[in-house]
């Protein structure tokens, strides 16, 4: 008989759930407030690094339309920036010269009235979903980290911000460890396990789709982050590539791949430790030629091991999940 998760894991699912279902939320307001300034005022789209980002919908509650931009110098300019602290490297003159070429809609009086009052409704109901989102990250970081099993799962990344993944990961595992007595159960639940389909003459493989729709899409933003600098990783998703493997399929390779890792640190109660890793310790060992043969160099595999592990692509790739995309923009198709 399975035990229930405990009361902590429980509460960090109602988080991390909450918390997509607003990140789903932002997206398809955000994606309405793209459409309607492409229809009438693109120049906003782009002058910033997102349009949800504080400092774009900033802009967009002090300068809605076209209209509003007229009497916009440098001056005023730069002082917007310097209240909103932006830090995007670009100078007033040349944000200026950008909104400007931005070409402009034709409308009437009427519609650009209209048209001002739907950014301005979308910029108020955005704004308060991005400040929920970032509170209820940070709530869910301190939970993680005071989670039993919280330093399991943030050591199968480099950046300590990267709590979004781990703790989707966390929250449905859960910590019921007789709930995926094998590593197999874990990759089937996951999505992440192959089985034969029968297609006519010819078997096929496919992937189950009746599975943890939330659990499958952590364990494809996992393999997704550690492709771009986890060596061993980057080298499964390349052969699978080799093999002629499309890139949601070859993410499927590398997550099965992470399910056999995670499944055996959850049951054994250990964070993920490279040194460890005998696949990975294979993948980097340097030799150094020998009178009877190649000599393992273990001084030059740690640092080796030392390098790859924490370049900055590790950092760039899983912050990506802290910018609010849902799991399911990266979930593969069928």
């Amino acid at each position: 008989m399975l035990e229930p998760d405990s009361d902590e894991t429980n509460a960090l699912r109602a988080l991390t759930r909450t918390r997509e279902d607003l990140v789903h939320a932002r997206v398809a307001l955000t994606g309405q407030l793209r459409a309607e300034l492409e229809r009438f005022w693109p120049g906003p789209i782009g002058l910033f690094t997102k349009l949800d980002s504080p400092i774009s919908l900033a802009f967009l509650e002090r300068y809605p339309s076209p209209a509003d931009v007229r009497g916009l110098d440098e001056r005023r300019l730069a002082a917007f920036l310097a209240r909103q602290h932006y830090s995007g490297g670009q100078k007033p003159a040349e944000l200026l010269a950008k909104l400007r070429r931005a070409p402009e809609g034709r409308v009437g009086e009427a519609e650009l009235a209209a048209r001002r009052a739907l950014v301005l409704a979308l910029v108020a109901a955005i704004t308060p979903l991005v400040e929920q989102i970032k509170q209820l990250t940070q709530q869910i970081a301190t939970a993680l980290r005071e989670h039993p099993d919280g330093e399991i799962f943030l050591s199968l990344f480099r950046d300590p911000r990267s709590v979004v993944t781990a703790v989707e990961l966390l929250a449905e595992i859960g910590d019921c460890r007789a709930r995926y007595p094998t590593r197999d159960a874990l990759a089937a639940d996951a999505g992440q396990a192959a089985v034969a389909v029968e297609s006519g003459k010819r078997k096929t493989a496919a992937f189950r789709w009746g599975c943890n729709k939330r659990l499958r899409g952590a364990f494809c933003m996992l393999a997704d982050s550690t492709r771009h600098w986890h060596p061993w990783a980057a080298d499964r998703y390349a052969t699978a590539r080799a093999r002629g493997h499309e890139h949601p399929r070859a993410l499927r390779t590398v997550g099965r791949a992470w399910c056999r890792i995670v499944w055996r640190c959850w049951q054994d109660r250990t964070p993920y430790d490279p040194a460890r890793h005998r696949a990975l310790q294979q993948h980097v060992l340097v030799t150094i030629p020998g009178a009877s043969g190649p000599v393992p160099d273990l001084t030059a595999t740690q640092l080796m091991l030392g390098d790859t592990v924490t370049e900055p692509a590790a950092q760039r790739a899983e912050r990506e999940a802290l910018d609010g995309k849902p799991t399911s923009a990266i979930t593969p198709g069928g």
